[in-house]
């Protein structure tokens, strides 16, 4: 860290080791790193992708629905980011949101399983919930 608080090096090197720290199971460390790398460089999709990579796998369900909703405002048809939507509404308990981002998601990618399970088993939630 430098004297101001920053970390040392630039925003690839925070980008760098912000995924080293998700890859090793760190992502609270990882998300507060690529929020730095985010706050410096706003419209990189690669760099908020990540973050919201983090944010999700740090339980930060919230903030990562926001991180994702960024990317779909900047690009719609961006199938990846509709998944993690919906995987990070789901896990907040926000089963409407989650499954039409899911939807979406399978809608865009119908070749990916993974999509459609996710997708079965909000609408199932909701359908338990609906009783």
């Amino acid at each position: 860290m430098t004297e101001t608080g920053t970390p040392d090096g630039g925003v690839y090197e925070w980008y760098q080791r912000g995924l080293q720290l998700l890859s090793s199971g760190d992502p609270a460390a990882a998300a507060t790193l690529l929020t730095r790398a985010v706050e410096a460089e706003p419209g990189s999709r690669s760099l908020l992708e990540a973050l919201a990579r983090a944010q999700h796998d740090a339980r930060r369900y919230g903030e990562a629905i926001d991180a994702f909703g960024r990317l779909i405002a900047m690009n719609p048809a961006d199938d990846y980011a509709h998944f993690g939507l919906g995987l990070s509404a789901s896990r907040a308990g926000e089963l409407e949101l989650a499954a039409e981002h899911l939807a979406l998601a399978v809608a865009l990618r119908p070749d990916l399983e993974h999509y459609a399970r996710e997708l079965r088993g909000v609408r199932a939630r909701r359908i338990r919930g609906a009783r």
